[in-house]
Order: C-alpha cells, then structure tokens, then sequence
C-alpha cells in the first residue's frame, strides 16, 4: 500500500496532540485534595463500568480522525500486474485539401466523405498512434502522432479546403508524413496518401518523397480519389456557383510508383463504398502486436477507511446517549 498524498499524514500529529491534552487533563483531575479513612465516597462517583465507558467516547472521536487523514491521504493496492496485448502502429494521414476536392463525385463531396470515413477507421484503431498531415500547394501537420482520440477527430474534422495556397503538393505532402514518423520506435509506421489529382507543385518530388519513406521503413498506402472519367465540381461564376462537369485527372502510374517503393499498395476510390471498404483493407492488413508488462493494477483503499470512520462516530454517538441514561 502506498499514499498518493503522504504529506498529509503530517496531520496525524492533530490527534496524537489530542491524546496527550486529554491524558493531562485526566491526571489533572485525578489529583486527591482531600485525604478520607474509607472508600465510600469514591463508590458514589461510578461504578468501574461506567469509568471505562466515559473514556470510550474520546477514543472512537479520536479513532475517526486518523482513519479521517488516512484516508484524505488516498490510500492505494498496486499488488496486481496486468499484461496487455495491444495491436498499435503509428499512423499518419496525408489528405490531399486542394479546391478539387469539392468535387461532388462522393456524397456530399470528396473531402467530406473522405473526413468521414477516416474518423471511423480512427475510432476502429484504440491502440495506434496517429496523426494528420494536408497538402495542397503546400503541406502543414494538423495533428501530430498522438493516442488522443478525441483531439484527433474535433482536429479532422476542422480539415478543409482554402486555407492554405491551393496546388497539389503530392511530394511535400508525404515528406512531412514522414518528417513527422521518422524518429518513431515504433516497429510499423505507416502513411495513408490520399489525392484526387496530379503533383503540380512543391520543393520537394514525389518519388524523392517516396525515397525518404523507404530510407525511414515507412509503408505508404495511396488512395486515388475521383470517379471514372467526369465528375460535378462547383465553380464559382458571376451568378453563383455553378456545377459543371469536369474531366478527373488521376497520376495513378505515380501514386502506384510510391506504394510498391515503400511496400504498400495502392487503391482507387470512385466512391465513398469503394473508400469505405478501402480503409476496412488496410485496417485488416496493419496489425502489429506488442505487449506491455507489469503493467501495475491500482486499488483505491480510501472508501474502506472513511467507511470505518464514519462507524466509529456513529458509535461514539451511541455510546454518549448510553452513559447520560445511566444512573
């Protein structure tokens, strides 16, 4: 057993001082003043019983108050260990958040759908690390590697479009998925690349991304987003948005280049099914067990000790009515 707050226990001097204030006084009042040939007058004050429950109501009082500061104190057990088996990996998401990710080919667009589905397979993952990098014309971490799960989803679905110079940065994007992994202990460390279009702009190429991943064994898993052919993309037009079909451009050779480099694979997305069901793949495919030991089993103790305090007051209650009704 240990104390969560042993400075505490500094208050059972409080009762200790009580004690000796109260044994001072008995001695106090026991001193004679007045010298007698017989016992009969000492007979009136009580009878031997009666001296023993007198002192009684002071012990309990005084019983309570310490079981009171161990309590306070926290008293906890960590006697059990518990070993658990988890599956985590470290996880990052690259989410293309160009304006083509507006198109309305997914429900109720690309970027929508996308965030959506990426939330699910977070909350299907309780033992990962994970973390989200965007890219458009240039790339940021929205969130880094953490177990935080809600911190993750409010911060994916703070993800849009607009906020940043637009582009499809589709190299910068996976350097800072790696940048962000590289110094992981983790024993899998795996980036989830997804765009919608062609790398048109960044410092940094694509397959020199895909180089870097490789040197650091991060696995790169590429989803291409975008239905066959035509899709609706609103444009904006002097009397409003307008939605016009327009032609999906794709660098599938590209994208299925970065994922056989670094061991992964590359998907295609045509629609939020088919991105569904890509995830529930990858979720099957990225298990990596580990096992944490002695992993400690703490016991909260503290209600025991207020349970048997609040027992002793009551009987110090009790035992006050007691002695007033004897004679």
């Amino acid at each position: 057993m240990y104390f969560e707050y042993p400075w505490l226990l500094w208050l059972l001097a409080v009762p200790a001082l009580l004690l000796l204030h109260y044994l001072w006084m008995e001695l106090r009042e026991r001193r004679p003043h007045l010298r007698v040939s017989a016992g009969a007058p000492w007979m009136k004050a009580g009878t031997p019983v009666l001296a023993v429950l007198r002192h009684l109501p002071f012990v309990l009082r005084l019983a309570a108050l310490v079981l009171i500061v161990i309590a306070i104190a926290r008293p906890r057990s960590s006697t059990e260990v518990e070993r658990i088996d988890t599956k985590g990996i470290d996880i990052t998401f690259a989410m293309d958040v160009s304006t083509s990710m507006l198109a309305r080919d997914f429900n109720p667009d690309r970027i929508s759908a996308a965030k959506d589905i990426a939330i699910e397979f977070i909350a299907q993952r309780p033992s990962d690390r994970m973390g989200i990098v965007v890219f458009a014309g240039e790339s940021y971490t929205q969130c880094p590697l953490t177990t935080d799960r809600a911190t993750l989803i409010n911060l994916m679905k703070e993800v849009q479009t607009g906020l940043i110079e637009d582009g499809t940065a589709i190299g910068n994007g996976l350097a800072t998925a790696v940048a962000r992994m590289k110094d992981s202990d983790a024993k899998s460390r795996v980036v989830i690349l997804l765009t919608d279009g062609v790398n048109n702009s960044g410092e940094i190429a694509p397959q020199t991304a895909a180089e870097i991943a490789k040197a650091y064994g991060v696995r790169v898993y590429t989803i291409g987003v975008g239905a066959n052919g035509m899709a609706p993309y609103p444009v904006m037009t002097p009397w409003g948005v307008d939605i016009q079909q327009m032609k999906v451009e794709i660098d599938e050779d590209l994208l299925k280049g970065i994922a056989d480099a670094t061991g992964g694979r590359y998907f295609r997305a045509t629609d939020n099914t088919k991105l569904s069901e890509i995830y529930s793949e990858i979720n099957k495919m990225e298990k990596a067990r580990t096992t944490v030991d002695s992993f400690p089993v703490y016991k909260e103790l503290f209600g025991r000790y207020a349970i048997a305090a609040l027992i002793c007051l009551l009987l110090e209650l009790l035992v006050s009515v007691l002695i007033r009704r004897m004679p």
